[in-house]
């Protein structure tokens, strides 16, 4: 039986989901408002300074599904706090590295580590939380990972303005470890794991199995436009906001980051929203609304770009709430695998539209990324009033 919502053990993961969530963002999008200064450091173009994100995120893509295999294998928590302890170390790491190449380096070993988290997050919560609580938890989980990102953005933002951007990175990986050691203190060993046969076949086997099924290729479609988009707009805001006609501080541009704070409540708000009346029903407005913020964002007053940032966060982090806890009710088996994908592709958005935007960004500027994150959320939009015809897979296993 899994845990219900008034348990002690319910309260302890979701605590301790909400640690993790936090380390794993805060450690991996620390860099983001740092991309200006390693521009200038090491004479860097826009598009060459974001691999410092894009490569993590690559490679965090790359190992979800072989860690999603491992947890299958030898258990949710142990992957995930070896995850944490790696990263926090890579990132304390990446603090000394001599060049960018190094820097890199360490930037990529962190996004292979990390690739240990948020799909075994995800299907921890799926087998260890009843039905009825799964899209409060996933809510909890994703708000620590949306504070994690706020703060982690901050921090750096803040310490490197005033110090250096080598002690930011030394102190945001110090934080990790921290985290990793109160995720470890506080997570319930699983009750209802149960080990299950890996390797290649079992791997096929899933993969034919999710990709058969009606809707969970159009979550993954969506975990890669709704991510993608997300990421590349917070890439380059910085850039357009330390330019001409701006030109505030890097400890200012930093601040805004403190719109993750909307994301820690609208991702639970959406959570409860969707556990009550259905997921599909709730999805489309959210996309929706992050559409029209990211186009309040071509204003050229600060206070509407500040307005439309707030309205982008707060639907991605209620879009990305829905969407993920809809993988775990639509996937029967191999749910570790079904959360892996989702993430795959969530992750590999961000790496290639980061990417693409820095192009983008080159030849047309904000106008251009907005143009192009505008068709990704268009086409978002579209997955998602498709979906609202999907049938549920039963009516005790998903609602309406």
């Amino acid at each position: 039986m899994t845990q219900p919502a008034t348990a002690p053990a319910y309260r302890r993961t979701n605590r301790a989901l909400f640690f993790g969530g936090f380390s794993c963002f805060a450690l991996l999008y620390c860099v983001q408002p740092l991309l200006p200064l390693f521009a200038h450091e090491f004479a860097l173009t826009p598009a060459q300074s974001s691999l410092s994100l894009s490569l993590s995120t690559a490679a965090l893509a790359l190992s979800l599904l072989l860690s999603s295999l491992i947890s299958d294998r030898l258990g949710r928590k142990p992957v995930m706090t070896v995850a944490l302890v790696v990263a926090g170390l890579m990132t304390v790491l990446s603090a000394f590295a001599r060049d960018y190449t190094e820097l890199l380096a360490a930037r990529t070993l962190l996004g292979l580590a990390l690739g240990g988290m948020p799909a075994v997050a995800m299907a921890y919560l799926s087998e260890e939380v009843e039905a009825e609580s799964l899209g409060v938890s996933m809510g909890l989980y994703i708000s620590g990972s949306a504070f994690g990102g706020m703060v982690g953005r901050m921090l750096a933002s803040l310490l490197s303005d005033f110090l250096s951007w080598r002690v930011a990175l030394a102190a945001m990986g110090v934080a990790g470890l921290l985290a990793a050691w109160e995720f470890w203190r506080s997570l319930p060993v699983s009750r209802h794991f149960r080990p299950a046969p890996g390797g290649i076949a079992a791997l096929q086997q899933g993969l034919r199995l999710h990709f058969g099924d009606g809707g969970l290729p159009w979550l993954f479609a969506l975990a890669f436009l709704l991510m993608g988009c997300f990421v590349s707009a917070y890439n380059f805001i910085g850039f357009r906001l330390l330019g001409p006609g701006f030109g505030l501080r890097q400890g200012v541009v930093g601040m805004i980051s403190l719109l993750y704070l909307l994301g820690i409540f609208s991702s639970v708000w959406a959570g409860r929203r969707a556990d009550r009346l259905g997921r599909r029903h709730i999805l489309w407005t959210t996309i929706a609304a992050m559409l029209a913020g990211l186009l309040l964002t071509l204003s050229s007053k600060l206070l509407l770009i500040a307005a439309g940032m707030a309205l982008f966060t707060f639907s991605f982090f209620a879009s990305h709430s829905i969407a993920s806890s809809w993988v775990g009710r639509r996937a029967r088996s191999q749910q570790a695998l079904a959360s892996a994908l989702y993430l795959f592709f969530y992750y590999l958005g961000s790496s290639v539209a980061g990417w693409l935007c820095g192009l983008v960004w080159a030849a047309g500027g904000w106008a251009g990324v907005v143009a192009l994150l505008g068709v990704g959320l268009g086409a978002g939009l579209l997955i998602a009033l498709r979906m609202r015809g999907l049938a549920p897979l039963a009516p005790a296993l998903e609602p309406a």
